[in-house]
């Protein structure tokens, strides 16, 4: 969010920016202009500098189907699945792919702001290391340390993450941007004083805590933080609508889920238990980058029946992606899970087959959205759902692959009708005015908003001009 800030606050100025992040790991994707997909924040970035997605803002893609092996997309296209110990076998390839899209993004662009992966701390990890201080030492970056201090210990982490690093990487640290804080910002400044003398690093600004922040989560690990979906409005009729989206183990581009909880008086919880499907009116099957694995989850959970008498009861059901697939009657699988003829839900007449080559297309009219999967639809005896997907004749059960499809203002408000009726819902009104789009630009512009109200602009923009002055290294004392 920092970056897509910094993007959105530059653009606003008329510079030329562009996001980059050499390697993340997500499930939560996008397509691109040119046919490939990247990471779900490389887009959102490219939105607020005012471009296009495109590979070169997220060279390296990992998708994790597993603990321990993750399919690893290189400028857009699947190039391997790799498991974590033999990733070093792959660096110094991946390391010219990096180095080369950044060097060509800064001869045509006036600012690239790079983001991070997880901590530069994590010196484990060093030697393999792409997208922290590995990018910045090959890229003579200045980097700026961004603390959660919502977490707390943030000044620990801080000092400690400087500390660790090798003199070379230290050369490279700065200062210090604190993130989320909660109060009175005055009682942090003795810290962050302390912090600049034990440092010789100084704090470019506290931003604090906006509750309304929350639309395009990264990646499953904020779907995983909590139940409630968006923020709660009051409904405009008399009722609400009362939907259930379930939290699976591999859930992939959960922000679908997002554009409904925007919606006054739509009610979003994610569940991962039998009983909470009970009593609702709209339940929704996410994405999965493993659906066969997936869906063997639902089983053992007790959800697969609790989808079934969901929808015997003549509860709404949606499927998105790998939740459409496992609506299916039957699951041909050689590529994930490497299993055939898997027994889907049964809840829509038709087969799906996974191939390797995966389709990824991006939809502009008349509707907007994107596919990014492996399974291919089989035979069908189905119905048509508003050329996006499947429904069932007689019962309202959906499925498409598209993502994104409820971004689609007008499509969203006329689905919605659909679900409070069949759902005996008369109370509830879709309103008229919610615009999923333009709130996603209002709070890009809102992160901007923040940076200018409350970080020192000036001297995080002067860090364009190349390299910080060298500063004193930072010891913890201990032998390495």
């Amino acid at each position: 969010m920092v970056v897509a800030g910094l993007c959105r606050l530059l653009a606003r100025r008329g510079v030329k920016v562009a996001p980059f992040k050499a390697q993340n790991m997500s499930n939560n994707s996008a397509v691109t202009v040119e046919g490939g997909e990247i990471g779900r924040a490389q887009a959102v970035q490219a939105r607020a500098a005012g471009l296009e997605p495109s590979v070169r803002f997220n060279p390296i893609l990992l998708k994790p189907g597993s603990d321990r092996s993750s399919q690893l997309v290189v400028r857009g296209r699947v190039a391997a699945t790799v498991r974590a110990a033999d990733y070093l076998t792959h660096r110094d390839r991946l390391a010219a792919v990096v180095n080369d899209e950044l060097a060509s993004l800064r001869t045509e662009f006036d600012a690239v702001i790079c983001e991070g992966a997880g901590s530069p701390a994590e010196i484990n990890l060093r030697a393999t290391d792409l997208a922290n201080m590995g990018l910045a030492r090959a890229g003579g970056l200045p980097v700026v340390l961004v603390g959660d201090i919502d977490r707390g210990g943030l000044l620990a982490h801080l000092f400690g993450t400087v500390a660790i690093l090798d003199p070379a990487d230290q050369a490279l640290i700065a200062g210090f941007l604190v993130n989320k804080f909660r109060g009175d910002a005055t009682l942090l400044e003795p810290g962050l004083r302390q912090l600049a003398a034990l440092t010789d690093r100084p704090s470019y600004g506290v931003l604090p805590y906006a509750q309304e922040l929350w639309l395009d989560t990264e990646d499953s690990v904020s779907v995983l933080a909590g139940r409630v979906v968006g923020i709660p409005q009051p409904p405009v009729g008399s009722q609400s609508l009362r939907v259930g989206a379930i939290r699976l183990p591999r859930i992939s581009n959960s922000t679908d889920i997002e554009a409904l909880a925007a919606e006054p008086g739509v009610q979003v919880r994610w569940i991962d238990d039998a009983a909470d499907a009970v009593g609702l009116d709209l339940l929704v099957l996410p994405g999965s980058k493993s659906t066969v694995a997936d869906l063997d989850w639902l089983r053992a959970r007790g959800l697969a029946e609790a989808i079934e008498a969901h929808a015997r009861r003549g509860g709404v059901t949606l499927g998105i992606c790998g939740g459409f697939q496992m609506l299916c009657r039957r699951i041909e699988d050689p590529v994930e899970s490497g299993r055939a003829a898997v027994p889907g839900l049964g809840l829509l007449d038709a087969e799906i087959e996974f191939v390797a080559e995966k389709t990824l297309a991006l939809h502009r009219e008349p509707l907007s959205g994107y596919e990014i999967h492996h399974g291919r639809l089989g035979t069908s005896a189905a119905a048509d759902w508003a050329g996006i997907g499947l429904c069932a004749p007689g019962r309202p059960v959906y499925g498409t692959h598209w993502h994104g499809v409820l971004d689609n203002n007008a499509f969203r408000r006329g689905w919605l009708t659909e679900v409070a009726a069949a759902a005996g819902r008369d109370g509830f009104v879709v309103a008229e005015d919610t615009d999923v789009p333009a709130r996603r630009d209002a709070q890009l512009d809102r992160m901007a908003d923040l940076l200018e109200e409350h970080a020192d602009v000036t001297a995080l923009l002067a860090l364009l001009d190349g390299p910080p002055p060298v500063r004193a290294t930072v010891s913890t004392g201990l032998r390495r």
